[in-house]
């Protein structure tokens, strides 16, 4: 490999279910700006998926998950910004604290919602789980 050679990353989203709904934010930054997703982050070096959900979730919302499981893995090539991520999709249910948007300077709105009502536009990863095999499972995980 060179010293150019561009790898995929690993995202891990984490849908946070509280009375049948979960958590989404407005995302801001890098990639996906103006876009809503469930809250998430990039997996660290040795870390588990459920380890990860359950930091990037404390980071970015202040809140305690439980129940932490897998539920889905996407493809996403961002192709204007010539990113590759493979996105981890973990399921987990509300375990205490306030929805709290802890980094706005990644978040400017986020709320609760459900598969009927999605704000829009979605995260490009968000696109391809709505389009995969693994969407009914999560729908029925509320």
């Amino acid at each position: 490999m060179t010293e150019n050679t561009k790898n995929p990353r690993v995202g891990v989203g984490v849908f946070i279910f509280k009375d049948g709904k979960f958590l989404m934010g407005k995302r801001l930054g890098s990639h996906g700006e103006g876009s809503w997703s469930v809250p998430g982050g990039h997996l660290e070096f040795g870390e588990s998926f459920a380890d990860t959900a359950r930091r990037e979730v404390l980071e970015e919302t202040s809140l305690q998950i439980k129940n932490i499981r897998f539920g889905a893995v996407t493809n996403d090539y961002f192709e204007q910004e010539d990113k590759h991520y493979v996105t981890i999709w973990m399921l987990s249910d509300y375990d205490g604290g306030q929805a709290t948007i802890v980094e706005p300077e990644k978040y400017v709105d986020q709320n609760w919602f459900d598969f009927d009502n999605l704000p829009a536009p979605l995260f490009l990863p968000w696109q391809q789980l709505l389009k995969s095999e693994f969407i009914e499972g999560i729908r029925k995980s509320k």
